[in-house]
């Protein structure tokens, strides 16, 4: 598996716009999130580099802008450039091969912090899988090292190379993998239906990465999740009961975040996990009301729970760090009202979804979630 925490020292961040496609992005801000996720990894960021194209190409920048990323890469010494995109592996060794040191994209970045972050089992076999299956099209000069772990004699075909090898080796990695994650999750399963019997409702915590759902969830549960502000500081999902106003009890779990641009294989891997939020009665859609991104930090979510078809699930979009704006609105109307400009957060606010503002850190309309809350559980149960 890859471990970028382990060789980044100095990093080089490489951002491209292209022409033709529709930008929900400003480059500045997927740079300014690509930088916080290298900073996770524990990375140095030197600098940054950016370019508008009409398409990629083999190097996937110009020519004149990849010999700028040469120049600042010697200038900083920096010993690993990274990407704001997935590289295609013929991209990716072209830029290896040229720049002269390695080259990483932001899938690969992604699955390190995962990989440094999973502590349970699953979450482990999870981040491996996904890796392998990153790698696979990139065996290429990176695998070379794999020793062969068995198979007995006259095994390995005449003829056959080391890379083909190894991609048996990774495709057998990958098979195992997936049978260990299919036991795990046939035991999740088990486990979720003892708590369905239990007959409590059971809401689940969604959100973009940062925008403080473990904050919130140690906040309503006491339990002491790890909670930083940084990006993926929880990675394994975690359950308890809490009580509501009210005296009802109900089960809340706490889940991996979301990200712009969050990898395919990531989002497959995972899915295992993301089952819990099939069986919530309630999704509590965290985001950080603080962001200047915030409307298209709720889209990202939005959109990854449509392709995980939870698109018509109930939820109450909880907007939270009321407590770094500066305004004393309790309520989203009057939230709206205290901004000069309004459209960037009305076009995140749904009219018909239920929404808070509260501040999971100094506890500010917790009350009033869990009220709004139980309201919503009254008409689903």
């Amino acid at each position: 598996m890859i471990n970028v925490s382990s060789i980044v020292e100095k990093a080089l961040l490489v951002g491209v716009t292209f022409k033709r496609t529709p930008m929900r992005w400003r480059t500045d801000d997927s740079l300014h999130e690509l930088a916080e996720l290298a900073r996770a990894a524990g990375a140095e960021v030197m600098g940054t580099i950016r370019q508008r194209l009409f398409r990629p190409t083999s190097y996937y920048l110009g020519k004149g802008k990849l010999e700028e990323v040469k120049q600042l890469k010697a200038l900083h010494k920096c010993s690993v450039v990274i990407f704001d995109d997935e590289l295609s592996p013929t991209q990716q060794r072209n830029l290896e091969q040229t720049i002269g040191e390695k080259v990483i994209d932001r899938t690969a970045l992604i699955l390190d912090i995962f990989a440094s972050r999973a502590r349970t089992r699953e979450g482990q076999l999870q981040v491996e899988l996904a890796q392998h299956e990153y790698l696979m099209p990139r065996l290429a000069g990176q695998w070379s090292h794999l020793e062969r772990l068995g198979g007995g004699i006259a095994t390995r075909g005449p003829g056959e190379t080391q890379i083909e090898t190894d991609r048996r080796l990774i495709r057998g990695r990958i098979k195992k993998l997936k049978e260990q994650l299919e036991r795990v999750i046939r035991h999740r399963t088990l486990h979720r239906g003892r708590r369905r019997k239990s007959g409590l409702p059971v809401v689940s915590l969604v959100g973009y990465t940062n925008a403080g759902k473990s904050t919130l969830f140690n906040r309503l549960s006491n339990a002491g999740v790890t909670s930083k502000n940084q990006l993926f500081s929880t990675l394994d999902p975690i359950t308890r009961r809490i009580r509501l106003p009210l005296g009802d009890e109900l089960l809340v779990t706490d889940t991996v975040g979301f990200i712009h641009k969050l990898p395919p294989t990531v989002v497959s891997a995972f899915r295992g996990t993301l089952e819990d939020l099939h069986d919530a009665d309630v999704l509590l859609h965290v985001a950080d009301i603080s962001s200047p991104m915030v409307s298209e930090q709720i889209r990202v979510v939005e959109d990854t729970l449509d392709q995980l078809g939870m698109a018509n699930k109930p939820k109450l979009l909880v907007l939270n760090k009321a407590d770094l704006i500066k305004s004393s609105a309790e309520t989203i109307d009057s939230l709206l009202d205290s901004f000069e400009d309004q459209e960037w957060l009305s076009n995140a606010l749904d009219s018909n979804q239920p929404k808070v503002l509260v501040s999971a850190i100094t506890g500010r309309n917790v009350d009033g979630m869990l009220e709004t809350l139980q309201r919503m559980l009254v008409n689903q149960w």
